[in-house]
């Protein structure tokens, strides 16, 4: 568990690169040389926005490939203003902008040949997921089973996300889980 200061750190940092994003229509560069060493491991992250409990954008990694800080900033921008579901943020909305930064742990396969199989080992409510199939691939975050506790249903909007028909299966789909760590 991240200390409550690298928290704060990382929510500042996510709002930093929003009215960077604003300010300069590109996204925020980040000096690391001053932050502690906690936020500089590379680790994967998913930055969530809401205005008024309203979804306004959600863009994250999955593997962990950048310093977290600097994953949590290039994800901020791309919520705000790459996630094309949305509208781009614009100056009067960043006040009511409630930011919610998920970080996740490595992802690890699941072993099952069937969607059964792959239902009996989900722990609803804990799990992300991960689905993937050649080209297609898609993720549901753990707070998504808040919107869809049937881990059936679960597993079949995750693929219709990922472009599959609901009642998809192939001996090449891979599953895996992850946890996040949300604040």
């Amino acid at each position: 568990m991240l200390p409550d200061s690298d928290r704060f750190l990382l929510k500042k940092i996510a709002r930093d690169a929003i009215h960077y994003g604003l300010a300069n229509d590109t996204p925020m560069p980040l000096d690391t040389g001053c932050l502690p060493t906690s936020v500089l491991e590379k680790q994967a992250s998913f930055v969530t926005l809401f205005i008024a409990g309203a979804l306004r954008g959600c863009i994250g990694s999955l593997t962990a490939v950048y310093p977290l800080a600097e994953d949590v900033a290039k994800n901020a921008y791309a919520a705000a203003f790459r996630d094309h579901r949305f509208e781009t943020i614009a100056e009067p909305s960043v006040a009511d902008l409630e930011i919610h930064i998920s970080v996740l742990s490595e992802p690890q396969i699941i072993p099952c040949n069937s969607e059964y199989s792959l239902l009996e080992q989900l722990h609803p409510g804990r799990d992300g997921l991960i689905i993937e199939d050649g080209q297609y691939r898609a993720t549901f975050l753990p707070a998504v089973w808040d919107a869809i506790p049937s881990p059936e249903r679960f597993v079949h909007e995750l693929k219709r996300k990922a472009g599959l028909d609901k009642d998809y299966w192939s001996a090449t789909l891979l599953c895996y889980r992850y946890h996040t760590e949300t604040f």
